[in-house]
């Protein structure tokens, strides 16, 4: 069963440079009148910069079989390098035809052998997709940035990637080279079709689903200043089949075709009950109104996501590392194996700034719990400063870096720190699970 997880990563990029580089193989098949090869390079780059673009809507999709086998985070990483890789593409395609005669009949080229088209409205399509690639890109890389809302981002995200895919297929099918050969051009519209289809599925057919299955706010409880634990309860179904440590996508108040949902990691045990519970902290616009939330509002989940999780893994300890609302899928886990009588060894480091922070304090406990502050208050007797180095080494043993699972869930520089620490402390990679959502 461990072979068969770690070979699915395997699997999945294998699966992913097939999808990728079918039409640029096929293109090869259908063949053509020989060309310059900077001519050829440029054809080529833009196949796989079209094909790479239709692969990240299945990226984005929120399909299981992918970001539970990988991690979202993974995942979500992914997409975000092979879209700045599908950009340098598309930016080179064009480029690398110059010497290429347009803009009228071309006596000397009968056979269209040089001059791809003479069109400008089947090249118009390709250059609004160009400049609109390098838009959503640069959108996402600063959305923090540019401060606009979550929901608004998202809604631009999806019609922009939409509206380039549709550009692109007609840019390809009526000015490419290879694209307007029949073979070619059945390819790419069954691509096209899976991808936008990917769309719908995510704004379409799951909020259809949802609305079959509601939930209701059964609770809203502050932890502390800015941190609250929301639950929800399923309204006339089973629930959700979770494991400890997994997210879903929350949607309180609101329409099931809403954007307004979020992901927050579920910090209730799947062995407590059907109900769920999210820790989320107040940061964006909407969990800045946690705290308004009344019970018997309607909610909406989509999920389970994630392989943060430590269902069926075998070994002997289990090292839990939080900082801040990095908790609540920890909590979760630690939730889960002292419901079931998980008979491994746990221990959880939890770091915060301040100690009114610490949530959940009186059930976590002071036995093998280790708090971190970095601003203690006189008479703290924990530790001070920071998750680092130093204090995994205090806290572990030998033993226990060569044989724990070290799941950790926090802010990300402090991912990085321990993550390079259990490396260098020979903590095999596959022993190491985190799960990261902001990215560069």
């Amino acid at each position: 069963m461990k072979r068969v997880e770690r070979m699915k990563p395997l699997f999945l990029i294998v699966v992913y440079l097939v999808a990728v580089t079918l039409p640029l193989i096929l293109s090869l098949w259908v063949g053509g009148p020989p060309r310059q090869f900077h001519q050829e390079l440029a054809s080529g780059l833009g196949i796989l910069a079209f094909s790479m673009i239709l692969m990240e809507f299945i990226l984005s999709g929120r399909f299981k079989a992918i970001s539970n086998g990988i991690g979202m985070d993974v995942t979500m990483r992914f997409h975000q390098i092979m879209a700045r890789t599908a950009l340098v593409l598309a930016l080179l395609h064009p480029l690398l035809y110059q010497g290429t005669p347009s803009g009228g009949p071309r006596p000397w080229d009968p056979t269209r052998q040089l001059t791809i088209t003479t069109d400008f409205s089947d090249l118009s399509t390709g250059i609004a997709a160009y400049l609109l690639l390098a838009g959503l890109v640069v959108m996402a890389i600063g959305r923090t940035q540019l401060g606009y809302r979550y929901e608004t981002w998202r809604l631009l995200h999806g019609l922009g990637a939409l509206l380039i895919a549709v550009l692109l297929l007609h840019h390809t099918v009526y000015a490419g080279r290879y694209g307007s050969q029949p073979a070619m051009t059945w390819v790419w519209l069954v691509m096209t079709g899976l991808a936008v289809g990917s769309l719908l599925a995510v704004y379409l057919v799951v909020p259809l689903l949802q609305k079959a299955r509601p939930w209701r706010v059964s609770s809203v409880v502050q932890l502390t200043p800015k941190q609250w634990e929301v639950t929800v309860e399923p309204d006339g179904h089973r629930g959700l089949n979770y494991k400890a440590g997994q997210f879903a996508w929350l949607n309180v108040g609101k329409s099931p075709f809403s954007m307004n949902e979020n992901p927050f990691s579920i910090c209730s045990a799947p062995a407590a009950g059907p109900r769920v519970a999210f820790m989320i902290k107040e940061l964006g616009d909407f969990t800045r109104t946690i705290g308004q939330i009344k019970a018997e509002t309607v909610a909406y989940l989509d999920g389970p996501y994630g392989n943060l999780t430590v269902d069926g893994r075998a070994e002997p300890g289990v090292a839990l590392i939080a900082g801040g609302v990095g908790l609540a899928p920890l909590l979760g886990i630690l939730r889960q194996m002292r419901l079931t009588g998980d008979p491994r060894k746990v221990t959880l480091i939890y770091g915060n700034r301040l100690v009114d922070q610490i949530a959940y304090r009186e059930e976590l406990g002071e036995e093998d719990v280790v708090y971190v502050l970095s601003e203690p208050p006189e008479g703290w007797h924990g530790e001070t400063g920071f998750v680092d180095a130093a204090l995994i080494d205090r806290v572990f043993s030998e033993n226990e870096f060569s044989e724990w699972v070290f799941v950790m869930c926090g802010p990300a520089i402090m991912m990085d720190i321990v993550e390079a620490h259990l490396i260098k402390r020979g903590t095999p990679s596959h022993r190491i699970l985190s799960e990261r959502f902001n990215y560069d």
